[in-house]
């Protein structure tokens, strides 16, 4: 995406995003256009729940910023969102959240770069908004990520699913946990960095076969 599209790199590049009218006006204006697209949750999604209904499942590390994985059902208290979440927005300077869409409303109306309108001793912040999802050049949520690294040091099995294994420092909980003698499986449509290391591989769709890789049937 990044090599094809250089001008979605900067989207996404805190830097670019604080320094720059246009590089906001063009985020928010991409966040406009999708609120016209129904995204839903999918088997994917649904197999992860019903596998939670056996009590087997500790934690659910995810990079996925979509909140698709609550919608679909998944307990909160399980759901570790290490690369934030795109349907809160939060203001860079004083740090007020609000839901997205309520500022993607206010994209729609005309405010084409909105600013936050949080009142900071008696006076209204302006500070730039931004959604609550990690950009390059920013540090993941410090509690998230620590409770991540826990579980996996924690955990008797990594189930990795559709990932890359290859963005930092994300990818680093598989050797956290296999240095702590926890078994790997692997569901991805094509190679990973770790894919020697695991004890099962399955290269294929995820949404056709996590259902039957977690022994649990969906509908």
């Amino acid at each position: 995406m990044w090599t094809k599209n250089p001008a979605a790199e900067r989207l996404s590049n805190i830097d670019a995003f604080v320094s720059s009218s246009e590089v906001r006006i063009e985020a928010w204006q991409r966040l406009l256009r999708r609120r016209e697209i129904e995204i839903r949750p999918n088997r994917a999604h649904r197999a992860l729940v019903d596998f939670e209904s056996t009590g087997k499942l500790k934690a659910l590390i995810t990079q996925n910023t979509d909140g698709l994985h609550a919608a679909a059902g998944s307990d909160p208290s399980l759901l570790i969102e290490v690369h934030g979440n795109s349907l809160s927005t939060r203001c860079l300077q004083c740090g007020d959240e609000t839901p997205t869409r309520e500022i993607v409303e206010r994209v729609a109306a005309g405010e084409l770069d909105p600013h936050c309108h949080a009142i900071v001793d008696n006076e209204g912040c302006g500070g730039v908004l931004k959604t609550a999802v990690v950009s390059f050049g920013q540090p993941l949520p410090d509690a998230a990520f620590a409770l991540a690294e826990y579980r996996a040091k924690t955990c008797q099995l990594l189930l990795c699913i559709g990932s890359t294994l290859s963005v930092r420092p994300v990818e680093g909980l598989v050797p956290k946990a296999l240095d702590r003698g926890a078994r790997l499986v692997i569901i991805n449509a094509e190679p990973t960095p770790y894919d020697d290391q695991a004890d099962v591989v399955v290269r294929d769709d995820i949404t056709s076969v996590l259902d039957v890789v977690l022994g649990v049937s969906t509908t």
